[in-house]
């Protein structure tokens, strides 16, 4: 696209007033971040459920209003030019505002105490999210709060696309940690379970190499946690496991285990949660390993130049103090 348009000329008014008297629209900016989310315009424009062509037309109209190109092709679909990224970043802050806006207003028509949108891996939520929710919904139960459990990868995008106020997690090795403030609050201990009855139970300790000859459960390819389980592999001279099922879902996680001679690496609170409660997940049992599994202390995260509304900073500095208590 970078062919079909040079740079104007004449000057354009590239203020708030002028770009969008001639002719930006607020669906200029979803696409626009569509296609940075998604890489493709036939992607962004599924996501946005309108068709590819017309897309490619609105593209095409934002280019043209904004006399510069916003997209450039690539192998495997098109990334945003250096002024396509531009509007992308700006078109977020703008979402951001609307999003504050109508929450404000919905507060002050229903009198309600507000509403918080957190992300957290899944350690810290039940060791540290969990009881300050407890404190805030008891303190001021008109709150309304919103919890994602996920891991860090998704969380800081969702964080990024302004569809969380802050999250408990990890930056990811592939995104620009100039882009948030960070305080980090805690390390999370990883463990391997295994159901109750597994063979490998019959061993006093277990070493790297009993382990690749079962099935294992991981989360997704280029998550933290799954980088450092291999990690502990490849450090110990062991072949990675062969047979392998991805997913983020630790109750999926659970079920499998329970149900076959598989292993999987969660937080360790996880595992005292459930282990030993007297349903079927709670037949899990830790592994007694020789090795630890080392993964990155988590942190409190919040994206650079983004306030948090008051009922978001109070449950961010909760789940502060809890950390240090």
């Amino acid at each position: 696209m970078d062919d079909r348009i040079q740079a104007a000329s004449a000057p354009v008014d590239y203020s708030e007033a002028g770009i969008f008297r001639l002719g930006l629209k607020i669906s200029h900016l979803r696409l626009i971040l569509a296609i940075e989310d998604h890489g493709q315009i036939s992607a962004a424009a599924d996501s946005l459920s309108i068709s590819q062509p017309a897309a490619s037309r609105m593209l095409g109209e934002i280019e043209s209003i904004l006399k510069a190109p916003l997209c450039a092709r690539i192998a495997r679909g098109v990334e945003l030019t250096q002024y396509g990224k531009a509007l992308a970043r700006r078109a977020r802050t703008i979402f951001l505002e609307l999003r504050e806006t109508a929450r404000e207003i919905n507060e002050l028509k229903t009198g309600s105490g507000g509403s918080v949108s957190l992300g957290s891996v899944t350690g810290p939520a039940l060791n540290l999210a969990v009881p300050a929710i407890r404190q805030v919904s008891t303190a001021y139960p008109g709150i309304e709060i919103n919890i994602q459990i996920e891991n860090s990868t998704v969380l800081v995008r969702e964080l990024l696309a302004a569809r969380h106020d802050f999250v408990i997690g990890r930056i990811p090795d592939d995104i620009n940690p100039r882009l948030f403030n960070l305080v980090e609050i805690g390390a999370e201990d990883v463990c391997l379970i295994v159901r109750e009855g597994h063979p490998l139970l019959d061993k006093d300790v277990i070493v790297p190499g009993d382990l690749p000859g079962y099935d294992w459960v991981f989360q997704p390819q280029g998550t933290l946690l799954r980088r450092a389980v291999e990690d502990s592999f490849l450090s110990a001279g062991v072949p990675l496991p062969s047979t392998i099922i991805n997913t983020s879902s630790i109750i999926l996680t659970i079920s499998i285990v329970c149900n076959t001679n598989a292993v999987a690496p969660v937080a360790r609170d996880v595992a005292n949660l459930i282990s030993g409660n007297g349903s079927q997940a709670g037949q899990i049992r830790v592994l007694p390993t020789t090795f630890d599994i080392q993964i990155r202390p988590y942190s409190l995260i919040t994206a650079k130049g983004r306030a948090l509304p008051p009922s978001a900073k109070l449950l961010y500095d909760l789940i502060l103090k809890q950390s240090t208590a």
